[in-house]
This record gives structure tokens, C-alpha cells and sequence, in this order.
């Protein structure tokens, strides 16, 4: 199984990408994770903000490859434990799917992603910087992994 995540916002500080770096060498090739940068829609004093979503969203969905398992990460998600996460990991393992995490720009997704997602999953009530999503999520997924096979890094 591979996990892709596509994440609206590049350019993340060295921070970032070392701090993902620490978890996804760790996930073996099975449990695999990927991240892949979207270009945020136009910002700025003028700005659309709904056409800048619907751009996101198009760009999104031009990475989707249609037979993946698809969670939007969303702040009215379902929130879940680190358990819960691996009890779905577990399940995303039985589907036989590649698995899409989906998180939209600083204006969130666009409803119409969210509607194709098979879940919605919230990290967190509180309002999380983008760059440090990217590492809790990548932590979290590691922390799943080493819970389905016994690791001792969850104790």
C-alpha cells in the first residue's frame, strides 16, 4: 500500500522537510508515503478566494488516479485516536488500495472534494499550520504502522 498526500502549499521551510524526513524513512515500502505539492490559487487584497479553491480543487483533482482510496483531512472530520488511525490503516491494507490524504489551502478544500472522500478525518479542533500538518500527519502514520506490527515507539 502506498499513502500519497496532496497538500496545497509548497515551498516548506527545511524544518519541514527534515521533520517529515525523520518518519518517512522510517515506514517501510509497504506503508509508504508520499508527498506531493499543489500551487495555491491566487491570494491577495483582490483575491477570489472561491475561484482560488475551485483552482485547488481542479489541480487536486488532476493528480487523483481515480482508483485510490481518498480521506480529506478536514477540521469538521472525524476525529480519531492514534488506535483508530491504525485500525484504519489496517483496513486501507485490506482494500488492496493506494490511499490519497487530501488537505486543502489556508481556505480549506472545496466541498466537492470532501463529497468524493470515503472519510473525512480531523486532526485536530484547533487551526494547524500547514507545514506542521505535514509532520504530525507523517509521525502519526509512523506511529499507526509501529502499532500494527508491534513496534515499541507507541508505548
Amino acid at each position: 500500500m502506498k499513502i500519497r498526500l496532496l497538500a496545497v502549499g509548497t515551498k516548506m521551510p527545511a524544518w519541514v522537510e527534515e521533520g517529515v524526513e525523520t518518519y518517512r524513512k522510517r515506514l517501510p515500502k509497504d506503508f509508504h508515503l508520499d508527498i506531493e505539492e499543489i500551487p495555491l490559487g491566487q491570494r491577495g487584497k483582490n483575491a477570489d478566494i472561491v475561484k482560488a479553491r475551485a483552482l485547488e480543487a481542479q489541480r487536486i483533482r488532476d493528480k487523483l488516479r481515480g482508483d485510490e482510496y481518498i480521506v480529506a483531512l478536514e477540521v469538521k472530520g472525524k476525529p480519531w485516536t492514534t488506535e483508530h488511525l491504525a485500525q484504519e490503516a489496517e483496513a486501507w491494507r485490506m482494500t488492496g488500495r493506494d490511499i490519497v490524504l487530501l488537505v486543502g489551502g489556508p481556505d480549506g478544500l472545496e466541498p466537492s472534494l470532501s463529497a468524493m472522500a470515503e472519510k473525512t478525518w480531523s486532526l485536530s479542533p484547533l487551526t494547524l499550520p500547514h507545514p506542521l500538518v505535514r509532520i504530525i500527519l507523517a509521525e502519526q502514520l509512523y506511529r499507526a504502522w509501529t502499532l500494527l506490527v508491534g513496534h515499541p515507539y507507541h508505548r
